[in-house]
């Protein structure tokens, strides 16, 4: 099932977004990572000699990212897909067609994903590349990083639900 990222967000810190993210990468496997998979890498990594509640606690609270995963496990189960509590931010190049699709005052609704796409096929990139908006490089992978969250979120996910602010 997939689930809107910003469900997924609230559910999610982003130590523990980013360890499965960083898990997901690492891991070579054609079958799909699951939270139990997750938990189990977490606790055969930590050094024994190190405390796990005080190795891996959170900023802002007393919860360890391994009491976290186990809330989630309970929630959503051990075969929930790791992926789906992945939080996925486009990247700043993409964050700058967003905006500019966002801002463009034809644009009557709240531009998709899709919408995103269409405006990269129609030339959009291109001409952020000669405005001096985006480097010549960025061009080439604005294309597939959009599929990757059309895949993963639906064509109809709210693109600004995907902007990186830094």
């Amino acid at each position: 099932m997939i689930r809107n990222p910003i469900d997924i967000a609230s559910r999610v810190s982003p130590e523990l977004s980013s360890l499965i993210d960083s898990l997901i990468n690492q891991l070579d496997t054609s079958e799909p990572i699951t939270l139990a998979i997750v938990r189990s890498f977490i606790a055969q990594e930590l050094p024994e000699e190190i405390d796990e509640t005080e190795h891996m606690h959170h900023f802002d609270n007393s919860e360890s990212l391994i009491d976290e995963l186990d809330a989630l496990i309970e929630e959503f189960g051990e075969s929930a897909a790791a992926i789906d509590f992945v939080y996925a931010f486009a990247s700043e190049p993409l964050s700058r067609v967003i905006e500019e699709v966002m801002d463009d005052e034809n644009q009557q609704n709240p531009p998709t994903l899709e919408v995103i796409k269409e405006a990269i096929d129609n030339g959009l990139a291109s001409r952020l590349v000669g405005e001096g908006v985006l480097e010549e490089e960025d061009d080439d992978m604005l294309l597939p990083e959009i599929e990757n969250l059309i895949d993963r979120f639906g064509a109809d996910a709210p693109a600004e639900d995907f902007l990186r602010y830094e």
